[in-house]
């Protein structure tokens, strides 16, 4: 199987050499190659370039892109889209003035979800999440990472994986499964959570480590929910199974998850709202990944992680969309990437690096997937026509993708 893509006004993130992180300054820089071509043999980018250099392929398909664009497509970095039902109700309680907390105080929030989830059958869950992922990927997710975290039980977080595998299994795009262990504590444990701990470090990641799905294990590492020593505990029981951090810290208070996660290779910290000096002390020189989700900001109404500080700094940054039934119910990266520009104070150029080279780094597979490089995967947008890649971000009401490109499969 072979494709041919022909007369593209801008092919975006071009790399000749393989490029798998972006830091600081050189978020700045997106290189494109102006009325360009992209061949694709299987799943495999082979050859790019400008059109005046276009001969030789004999291709199965030509797409000829006049006027559109080409990028990687998007690498959703941090999501829970395996739920049942909603939580539409909280919504009209956040209007109506409920913080986050007073909402999770009534029986809502996370807890709300994992009943929810505890008392839907996996058949019925697969095709929830499936119905969710295949709208993602329309929109130009290539890439998804999912966690559990709404089963609180073992046998839920373990419906929960299987689910995550069945939706690898069925997907053409690329999913990355986390273990979010520890995201709230069940009303069971609320007097009683050290035993929850426990139960945590002693059950749920033996048991979910013997299923062999994820290579990751995530913590709500928060005021209220776990501490840094609870999460440290969970790390390493974790790492006893060689399961690598990605998680989540920095909310709404700063606890020390963010050098925690670092002191323990965390792949991603992710949310970090608030940030200290000392974060972005601890950040430098690692490799771990700052993640920010700026939708679940909009949603809620809290502060934006401060970006700039970040890259400013020298650090890389990747965007990802929080996808979950609370505070981030949406999963179009395209309105990640115009709030990160506008609400973040990224350029475009910054916006599209962390949401492709960046955003493949904070779920390990920037080796393979994020930028147009020959040998890469061939997970691609062709846009709508549009100008130039700053009308990505600029029409944030819009859906700039015409087609999506997965494993070199037009869907």
């Amino acid at each position: 199987m072979s494709l041919l893509i022909t007369n593209i006004k801008q092919l975006i993130q071009v790399h000749d050499y393989n490029t798998t992180i972006i830091r600081g300054s050189d978020m700045k820089k997106l290189p494109i190659i102006e009325n360009a071509y992209l061949y694709i043999e299987n799943d495999t980018i082979i050859e790019f370039g400008d059109m005046s250099d276009c001969e030789g392929f004999d291709a199965e398909t030509i797409i000829d892109a006049t006027g559109k664009l080409v990028l990687p497509s998007w690498c959703d970095s941090h999501t829970h889209i395996v739920y049942a039902g909603d939580r539409t109700s909280e919504f009209v309680d956040r209007i109506n003035g409920l913080s986050y907390a007073e909402i999770a105080k009534k029986g809502g929030g996370i807890l709300n979800s994992a009943k929810t989830l505890q008392n839907t059958s996996e058949d019925e869950l697969f095709e929830q999440s499936l119905k969710r992922l295949n709208e993602l990927i329309a929109m130009g997710t290539g890439a998804v990472e999912i966690k559990t975290g709404y089963g609180l039980t073992v046998e839920a977080e373990l419906k929960m994986l299987r689910v995550i595998k069945r939706l690898k299994q069925e997907s053409l795009a690329i999913i990355i499964p986390t273990l979010l262990a520890a995201h709230a504590i069940p009303e069971e444990f609320k007097t009683k959570k050290e035993d929850y701990i426990t139960y945590i470090t002693e059950e749920l990641i033996p048991k979910a480590a013997e299923l062999n799905i994820t290579n990751y294990v995530d913590v709500f590492c928060e005021e209220g929910y776990f501490s840094i020593k609870d999460t440290e505990a969970i790390l390493e029981a974790g790492k006893k199974f060689n399961l690598r951090p990605k998680i989540h810290v920095n909310q709404f208070t700063i606890l020390g998850g963010i050098a925690l996660g670092v002191k323990y290779n965390a792949l991603s910290v992710d949310h970090i709202e608030e940030l200290s000096d000392k974060d972005i002390k601890a950040l430098k020189g690692s490799d771990t990944m700052p993640v920010a989700l700026p939708g679940c900001s909009y949603f809620i109404s809290i502060p934006y992680t401060p970006a700039r500080r970040l890259i400013d700094a020298g650090l890389p940054l990747a965007i990802a969309t929080d996808y979950n039934p609370g505070t981030a119910p949406s999963g179009n990266m395209n309105f990640v990437v115009s709030t990160a520009c506008v609400k973040l104070k990224l350029t475009p150029e910054e916006a599209i690096n962390a949401a492709t080279v960046n955003g493949a780094y904070a779920m390990g597979i920037s080796n393979m997937y994020g930028s147009i490089t020959r040998g890469k995967k061939a997970n691609l947008i062709i846009t709508k026509p549009m100008n130039h890649y700053s009308e990505i971000p600029y029409a944030f009401a819009h859906n700039p993708v015409e087609q999506v490109i997965i494993n070199g499969q037009v869907l």
